[in-house]
């Protein structure tokens, strides 16, 4: 389970930070783009160390989400974010990184190279808040992340109805059993809370739940989260 940091500024998050790890997720994701600091790389980077620390040291994932994959608009250009990034890793206060694959290739490989470099997982993500598009397309954006060299693939998805739904874990499916990296799966809203809870079983690695505060539609609260997947693992083990 990774519980999402929203805060504003360094003392809310360090709050936060503590407050939702004492929740006891398996890892914390720090949405920069919320920090109304984002264009200060030094505090960014100091305050990731901070953060991990106020958490108990904790994993920390982090994530500039970009407005157009449903992030908060901010100031920085794509270059600065990628060079946020860069220093982030090189920074030593995270442990992995999240940024998105339509991004410019020479972005993403500078993210990537920095993040080999320093010993930080890459997770190559993309979100759809518009729709679901169909298995086979799915398919070809988890296996993008896994061509450019992503640690992780991640896909969210908005669905339309149940079928999209369907979908979404048919794709999670396919890909777990052909992709030779972990890969992160979900669909949003409502509608994708089953993908949330049962997403472990078609091959998604983690499933995020909100700590004080959500960061995407859909995420639950992350005790009423390891509920369901504790009594799915154990009807799931109960059959095997």
């Amino acid at each position: 389970m990774c519980a999402p940091l929203v805060a504003h500024d360094a003392p809310g998050l360090l709050a936060e930070a503590a407050a939702v790890a004492a929740l006891g997720p398996d890892l914390l994701e720090w949405r920069v783009d919320f920090f109304e600091g984002i264009a200060r790389t030094g505090e960014v980077v100091e305050l990731a160390s901070a953060i991990k620390r106020a958490a108990g040291g904790l994993p920390l994932l982090f994530t500039r989400r970009s407005a157009r994959e449903g992030g908060q608009p901010i100031a920085l250009d794509e270059a600065a974010v990628a060079a946020l990034c860069r220093a982030v890793c090189a920074g030593g206060g995270v442990d992995l990184v999240d940024y998105e694959m339509d991004h410019d290739p020479a972005h993403v490989a500078a993210v990537r190279e920095a993040a080999r470099t320093h010993g930080v997982g890459l997770v190559l993500s993309f979100h759809d808040f518009q729709g679901t598009p169909p298995v086979e397309a799915l398919l070809g954006r988890l296996r993008q992340a896994a061509a450019l060299g992503a640690d992780v693939a991640k896909l969210a998805v908005m669905p339309r109805d149940m079928g999209d739904v369907l979908n979404l874990l048919s794709a999670t499916w396919q890909a777990s059993q052909s992709l030779p990296i972990p890969l992160i799966s979900m669909a949003m809203g409502p509608l994708g809370a089953v993908t949330r809870l049962a997403g472990g079983a078609f091959g998604s690695a983690l499933s995020f739940g909100a700590g004080q505060a959500a960061s995407a539609p859909g995420q639950m609260p992350i005790a009423e989260l390891r509920q369901g997947l504790t009594l799915l693992q154990r009807a799931m083990e109960r059959r095997a």
